[in-house]
């Protein structure tokens, strides 16, 4: 059975650290940088081509039309024996999907199940790839857009999960707090980002803060889901404090499962008296003891966090298209940018 199906209210409790004593550098945002990120600039990109689409928070009749032409527009494509996909991309559009489920996760996260237009949809996000979402705050000229990498598994039928933290100022992540059960909101996918096959890479590294953890955790379940998948995964995850680190249950439960293939590191800026594992940022010294060298063949670092953490460790993407240039500690650890993904 699927380690990864879809998990109850109590999977998303913390377990107890997995202790590691490696020191550590780098700094981790709880509010998003002022100068923006990697999403940022994906969110600008995407408005310029669907900004004066209209209002996009729906409620009453007007969103019960709204889903119904939802339904419609996905099932008409779908031919009898295939699987029913929600999101199919191209010019499929927006679909507006029903809050079924908020789960107050942490002090300023909360996961957010949707459903999907049919019980019988998978999402038909393949990894790796994301959602866009979509609201037009009242008297604004533009909608508000946000990507996302679910947290449900890709064959989940009927639903979707979304692990959101709120910023202060930020405002979908805002917007999505404030959503209650019944409400519905725009969403469209899937967003293309590392096209993933089993074997593809030896060994990944995955160098995720806050909720960069999404697209690793991704990455992490169709590894692990796939008997055939042989490939070797190391995480170095950091987070502010024990609190902030997401999905923990979830990653010990691998760790368990797969120790000779799987080994995960957390690193706490501000950590309590009692914790045994890394304490200060990500810096140079633990990633050079944890991931693969950089001579080995067949490798591949995925990385994603706040703009911070992606200056240090790699540099930020230019565009949602445009890695940009490979700066920061990978590079003074001697990889390439072949050998690097921002996600």
């Amino acid at each position: 059975m699927s380690l990864f199906v879809a998990s109850t209210r109590s999977a998303f409790r913390a377990a107890a650290p997995i202790k590691r004593s490696f020191q550590t550098r780098r700094s981790y945002a709880t509010e998003p940088s002022k100068g923006g990120s990697s999403s940022t600039i994906l969110l600008g990109a995407a408005a310029v081509g669907l900004a004066g689409a209209g209002a996009y928070f729906f409620s009453g009749a007007g969103a019960a039309k709204k889903a119904e032409a939802s339904v419609k527009q996905v099932t008409e494509k779908i031919t009898p024996g295939e699987i029913k996909k929600a999101f199919v991309g191209g010019d499929q559009g927006w679909l507006s999907l029903k809050l079924e489920e908020v789960e107050l996760v942490n002090h300023n996260t909360k996961r957010l199940r949707f459903r999907l237009p049919e019980d019988d949809m998978v999402s038909g996000l393949h990894v790796a790839s994301a959602i866009l979402t979509k609201f037009k705050p009242i008297d604004a000229e533009k909608a508000v857009l946000r990507p996302y990498t679910p947290i449900s598994d890709e064959s989940a039928q009927g639903y979707i999960d979304l692990l959101v933290k709120k910023y202060e100022g930020g405002p979908m992540s805002t917007y999505l707090h404030d959503m209650a059960p019944g409400q519905r909101l725009d969403i469209k996918g899937p967003l293309p980002k590392y096209p993933w096959e089993a074997n593809k890479h030896k060994h990944i590294a995955l160098v995720a803060g806050g909720t960069g953890i999404t697209p690793m955790y991704q990455l992490i379940r169709a590894i692990f889901n796939n008997p055939d998948d042989k490939t070797k995964v190391t995480l170095v995850f950091g987070n502010v404090s024990e609190e902030d680190v997401l999905l923990k249950h979830e990653l010990a439960t691998i760790e368990n499962h797969y120790p000779q293939r799987f080994r995960a590191f957390y690193v706490l800026d501000n950590p309590p008296k009692e914790w045994a594992g890394h304490k200060g940022y990500i810096n140079k010294d633990l990633l050079k003891t944890v991931l693969p060298e950089p001579k080995n063949e067949d490798i591949k670092i995925f990385v994603c966090g706040p703009p911070g953490m992606m200056n240090s460790i790699s540099g930020n993407k230019k565009s949602p298209r445009d890695q940009g240039e490979l700066t920061g500690i990978l590079k003074e650890l001697g990889y390439s940018p072949d050998q690097v993904y921002k996600f």
